[in-house]
């Protein structure tokens, strides 16, 4: 068997939709598959010089593959972005880390030499599914064995039992959630995001009962919908516990339910060559590890490490880290854990005010990582998630 030297992967485009609020936000009515087209076909138009019929292969994150943005949305989405039919699509789900998931994988396909160029990305409506899918069914056997239970419970839950066990107060959680909007909102006033967000033409349809036709209401859509001004430490802690009677987990310290896509390019040193191409960043390292289901949010705690360990790296090297906030509990927990220092974790907010549309949400925030490098000079990022069932993901980016 031979062993060649791995090779490395760059990415030399991200792009991502804005992220629209579910179930009743601007994308209500957008299907993730058209969220999907536009985020590959951004990416692409940001490498004019490719020829996209070197790309062999898309692979996409979506954490509830079904109705929408079922049948495989991969293929779906390449085909209807106008790629040649030879690039593949296949769709991966490892939940809240599809899309991490998803750029991993891709990049691996480039680092072991079986692959010269691909797409990675992500998409999820969660305004037209619904969190559970159609027809939830878990298997009975979870019930069986006691350290199993975990698996069914709801995710607010095990949010509850980080809080508990980590002994992150409700002030904490509301004070961090407080914080996220105050960043994200600073962000979009400075047009932090523009790099990344491909704006997003909504067509909206409407009867003009008068004439009797149809009126189309065109209207750009170039920001994030999660980030509220009025958003207060005051009002969130009026908010009721939505998981546990007397617990600390509210909608308002919780990450909001999002639609949204995001895509990558990712391709290796001969294509860079070949088209003259100039590459954003290197995808360095990924690395995911499992913990109890029922203590879901700590699993970025166990999968940092082993990323920054695949990585060379030590925790002080990572300038920049976009730990996704499922709740500010198992966030603020994370960071204590580990000793991050929070301003270098999620500098521009987090899921809290700018969504969670959870298979696209690597994808999303691995385009904020790349661009962010870029532009405050930074040498290394990464993109980390707690995931249902019990996982952490985490993945290390190296600006060029």
């Amino acid at each position: 068997m031979s062993h060649k030297q791995l090779q490395d992967a760059y990415i030399v485009a991200a792009s991502r939709t804005p992220i629209g609020k579910a179930p009743r936000g601007v994308f209500k009515n957008t299907r993730p598959d058209e969220l999907l087209v536009h985020a590959i076909k951004s990416a692409v138009a940001r490498v004019p010089g490719l020829d996209t019929s070197v790309i062999e292969d898309a692979i996409v994150g979506c954490a509830i593959p079904e109705a929408e943005q079922g049948l495989n949305v991969a293929r779906m989405g390449a085909l209807l972005a106008g790629l040649p039919n030879t690039v593949g699509g296949v769709t991966v789900n490892r939940f809240c880390a599809s899309g991490l998931t998803a750029l991993a994988m891709a990049a691996d396909r480039i680092r072991v030499g079986e692959a010269d160029a691909m797409i990675a990305g992500g998409c999820e409506s969660m305004s037209m599914v619904p969190m559970m899918g159609n027809k939830p069914s878990l298997s009975p056997h979870i019930f069986d064995r006691n350290e199993d239970v975990g698996i069914a419970y709801g995710m607010g839950l095990t949010a509850e039992k980080v809080a508990e066990r980590w002994k992150v107060s409700r002030e904490a959680q509301d004070a961090f959630a407080a914080e996220s909007h105050r960043r994200a909102l600073a962000a979009q006033q400075s047009g932090e995001f523009a790099d990344e967000i491909a704006a997003y033409m909504l067509n909206e349809r409407f009867p003009d009962l008068a004439s009797g036709e149809v009126r189309v209401n065109a209207r750009e859509i170039a920001l994030d919908e999660g980030p509220r001004a009025e958003t207060s430490v005051e009002g969130l802690a009026k908010l009721r516990p939505v998981f546990a009677n007397k617990g600390s987990v509210t909608a308002g310290n919780s990450s909001q339910t999002s639609d949204g896509a995001g895509a990558l390019i990712v391709v290796s040193e001969k294509i860079l060559k070949q088209f003259s191409l100039t590459p954003l960043a290197r995808f360095v390292s990924f690395a995911v590890r499992g913990v109890p289901p029922e203590i879901m949010g700590i699993g970025p705690k166990e999968a940092i490490p082993a990323a920054l360990k695949a990585a060379g790296l030590k925790q002080d090297d990572i300038d920049w880290i976009e730990l996704n906030e499922a709740f500010a509990a198992q966030a603020l927990a994370v960071i204590g854990d580990l000793g991050l220092d929070p301003s270098k974790v999620n500098p521009l907010g987090g899921a809290i005010a700018l969504g969670h549309p959870l298979g696209a949400t690597g994808a999303i925030r691995a385009s904020t990582v790349v661009h962010g490098l870029r532009r405050r000079n930074l040498k290394y990022g990464m993109v980390t998630m707690c995931v249902g069932t019990g996982m952490g993901a985490a993945g290390i980016i190296e600006r060029l």
